[in-house]
C-alpha cells in the first residue's frame, strides 16, 4: 500500500542505487519479465505495476502522472529506496518525468523508453477520448486486437507473435475503470519539456527506428530540442525494443547507470 492505493511491486533487492522500471499503457509487471535478469547483476531492479494496471488498485475516475509518481514515490520510500534511475516505457516516462518534477532529489538518471516530454496534441486527447468510449462500451476487445501488434517493427511481427498475444491478453485482465483512469490522466499531463532541459539529472531517450508511436520526424525535433539528453537509437526497434532487441537495449541502461549514475559493475 502506498499513498492509500494498493499496489503490486517485485524487488530483486540487489545492489543499489535501483533501477525503477515503469511499465507503458495496457501492459503490468508482467512486460519486464524477461528483461530483469538482463540488469541483473549487479543492481536493484525494482518494477511497480502502476495503479489502474496489473493487479493494482484503482483510485477515481483520472489517474493523473502526478497521482501515479506519488505512489510510486510512497513505495521507494517504504522499501527504504533514497535514490533510482527511472526507466519509463512509453506512459511510464510520463509518470517518470512527473517523478522528476516532484522529487528530482530521488532521481540519479531518467531514462525515456520511447517516451517523449511532449504533452498530448489535440488530436492524440480526441484518439484517446475514442478509446475511453470503446471501452465504456464494452468493446475492449478492440484495443486488445488493434494496439499491441502496432507496438513492434514490422520486421519482428511473426517472429514476436507469441509475446504480441500476451499483451493482448494482458489488455483484456485490465480492468475498465483502470484504463480509463489512465487514459484521462495522460490528457491532462503537462508539457515536460522546459522542466527536462532545466534538469541536471542525467538523461537518455532510447528510440526504435521502426516506431509507428514516436516517428522518426517526432523524435529527431526531441532530440534537437535536448541537446543535454544522450540518445540511443534501435535499428531493429518499434515501440517494444526491451522485448524486440533486449540484450542491446538492456546494455544501453546498463552502461548509462555505471557511467551516468555513478555505480561501478562488479
Amino acid at each position: 500500500m502506498a499513498d492509500g492505493c494498493a499496489t503490486r511491486v517485485r524487488d530483486n533487492q540487489g545492489e543499489e542505487p535501483a533501477i525503477v522500471l515503469l511499465h507503458g499503457y495496457l501492459e503490468s509487471i508482467e512486460v519486464w519479465e524477461d528483461f530483469i535478469p538482463l540488469l541483473t547483476p549487479p543492481f536493484r531492479v525494482v518494477a511497480v505495476d502502476l495503479p489502474g494496471h496489473g493487479i493494482s488498485e484503482t483510485k477515481g475516475t483520472i489517474h493523473t502522472m502526478e497521482f501515479e509518481a506519488d505512489v510510486v514515490q510512497g513505495i521507494l520510500q517504504q522499501l527504504g529506496i533514497t535514490h533510482c534511475c527511472l526507466v519509463g516505457h512509453s506512459m511510464g516516462g510520463y509518470v517518470a518525468l512527473e517523478f522528476l518534477r516532484k522529487y528530482p532529489e530521488m532521481v540519479s538518471g531518467i531514462v525515456l523508453l520511447h517516451s517523449t516530454p511532449n504533452p498530448d496534441s489535440e488530436t492524440k486527447r480526441e484518439q484517446r477520448q475514442r478509446e475511453i468510449e470503446l471501452v465504456e462500451a464494452g468493446k475492449k476487445d478492440l484495443l486488445a486486437r488493434m494496439t499491441p501488434d502496432k507496438g513492434f517493427a514490422a520486421e519482428n511481427r511473426i517472429r514476436l507473435a507469441g509475446k504480441i498475444e500476451e499483451l493482448a491478453d494482458q489488455i483484456i485482465l485490465t480492468e475498465d475503470e483502470g484504463i480509463e483512469a489512465l487514459l484521462r490522466g495522460m490528457c491532462e499531463r503537462p508539457d515536460s519539456n522546459e522542466m527536462l532541459r532545466n534538469s541536471s539529472v542525467p538523461q537518455l531517450f532510447i528510440l526504435g527506428r521502426g516506431d509507428e508511436y514516436i516517428t522518426a520526424p517526432v523524435a529527431e525535433k526531441m532530440i534537437a530540442d535536448h541537446p543535454q539528453a544522450r540518445v540511443a537509437w534501435l535499428e531493429h526497434s518499434g515501440h517494444m525494443s526491451f522485448m524486440e532487441e533486449p540484450e542491446k537495449c538492456a546494455e544501453i541502461i546498463r552502461t548509462f547507470v555505471r557511467e551516468r549514475c555513478q555505480i561501478a559493475e562488479k
